[in-house]
């Protein structure tokens, strides 16, 4: 027996928490009656779930890395009709759904999976799973003034607040900065940076735990190595 947010997790529909939000507005029925209770366990072998009346299937479970270009949205839909990440996937794999997202204009390295539990693990702050950006900066920065961005800038009301953070290479133009985030608010980076007086020209994450975006190619993508998705999984 599993709890009924986690199968359905599992099975693809949603992330856990997005799971626990369709069981609380009645959305999903098991053997023909509508569960509310989040604590309500289920069997995979024996019940039948539905979702709005559709029976649902466990799924095999897919990891898929991209390359995101500046320009795609980290989402499954856009009332804008902007272009959306899936959109770089073949026709099969339209369902998976991001895990976590990057900026319309943040390039870079992003997963994408039908493992609800997978994506939870993997965006949770909790587990706290480190995130590598290359930042580029109009101007020149030196390093020591890099240590506001680790002991944390208020802005808005939240606390932005990098890991760590290393200069690149600085000219009297431009610099490219590497930083490292455990959360990840809402361009975060980007607002760090304008906090100090600096505008990010270009954002690249190029790591997420140890998987590195790599000679993978903009606009490209391949599937995760077992021995990666466990390493992802091992450290939370």
């Amino acid at each position: 027996m599993v709890r009924l947010q986690k199968f359905l997790a599992e099975a693809g529909v949603a992330s856990r928490r997005a799971a626990e939000k369709l069981i609380r507005e009645g959305h999903i029925e098991v053997n023909g009656e509508v569960v509310t209770e989040l604590g309500s366990k289920v069997d995979p072998a024996k019940d039948r779930v539905a979702v709005d009346s559709r029976p649902v299937k466990v799924r095999r479970k897919v990891y898929v890395a991209i390359n995101k270009p500046k320009g795609y949205i980290s989402t499954r839909s856009d009332p804008e009709k902007r272009r959306i990440v899936t959109d770089l996937l073949p026709p099969e794999w339209r369902n998976l759904y991001p895990v976590g997202r990057l900026d319309y204009d943040t390039e870079g390295l992003i997963f994408l999976t039908n493992d609800g539990e997978f994506a939870l693990r993997l965006t949770h702050p909790r587990y706290g799973m480190r995130k590598i950006y290359e930042a580029t900066v109009e101007g020149r920065i030196e390093s020591q003034q890099l240590g506001k961005l680790m002991e944390g800038i208020r802005d808005e009301g939240e606390l932005l607040k990098a890991r760590r953070a290393r200069v690149v290479s600085s000219n009297n133009t431009r610099s490219v900065v590497e930083v490292e985030l455990t959360e990840g608010k809402n361009r975060e980076i980007r607002r760090m940076f304008q906090a100090l007086g600096y505008e990010v020209s270009r954002l690249t994450r190029t790591q997420i735990g140890r998987i590195k975006l790599g000679e993978l190619r903009s606009g490209k993508w391949r599937t995760l190595t077992e021995p990666e998705i466990k390493s992802l999984l091992s450290k939370l």
